[in-house]
């Protein structure tokens, strides 16, 4: 066996792995929150679709994107494998648990909330990627030249209420998720330090607030405005 594979296979490795697929995830999610923000331009959807455009057929973009499905297809085995590995480290738990006490409610369901999170990016994906690759695709033509209309798509799917509702609720446990991970990434991979961590922990704080604020405001603005 290869010093990789046992690298791989270790816990340490395992956790390794998830801090840097859960890091390379938060840059997507950043990446993807501002390009979202053109649903607020006011231009009828051209930026929106030309974005979407850019962002399935440059091949720079492409690149990023086969990384981004490796990496939640890593980040989610990965997680099955270390939840297993601790329950079988301890198939009988303590006589008296003091988790509650001990860690923050998000740290000790990541399992649950990835879950969930999960459950919301195939649904999200066959809603809006999906039929942005395949689906039969309204047009628009800016400048003489035709563009999916990805835009349309939003706006009709966030008419529907239980659509946004879901949406709100999701971006709820993904800043619960986040919450936990991005601390939990840096300190995996070594980076805590007394001067640094409290920035650190003081800027993941601000993000897991941020970023699933403004998600979730994309499908309330287009719900109560259109």
């Amino acid at each position: 066996m290869s010093w990789v594979t046992k690298t791989l296979s270790s816990t340490l490795g395992r956790k390794l792995i998830m801090a840097l697929t859960g890091l390379f995830l938060i840059l997507f999610l950043t990446g993807h929150v501002s390009g979202n923000m053109l649903l607020f331009k006011g231009d009828g959807g051209e930026a929106f679709n030309k974005y979407a455009q850019f962002m399935t057929t440059n091949p720079a973009v492409k690149i990023l994107s086969y990384l981004t499905y490796i990496s939640v297809i890593a980040h989610v085995i990965y997680s099955i494998l270390l939840t297993r590995k601790n329950k079988s480290a301890r198939p009988v738990g303590y006589a008296e648990s003091k988790a509650s006490t001990n860690s923050a409610w998000s740290s000790r369901n990541m399992g649950v909330l990835g879950t969930i999170i999960l459950i919301f990016l195939v649904v999200h994906m066959q809603g809006f990627w999906a039929k942005m690759h395949w689906g039969d695709m309204p047009m628009v033509t800016y400048e003489g030249e035709t563009y999916k209309d990805l835009y349309q798509i939003v706006q009709f799917a966030f008419q529907n209420e239980i659509l946004v509702a879901g949406y709100v609720i999701a971006m709820g446990f993904l800043s619960f998720h986040l919450s936990h991970g991005f601390a939990s990434a840096f300190q995996t991979l070594g980076l805590n330090h007394v001067k640094y961590s409290p920035a650190i922990e003081l800027i993941g704080r601000i993000y897991c607030i941020v970023v699933p604020v403004l998600f979730a405001s994309m499908p309330l603005y287009i719900y109560f405005t259109s």
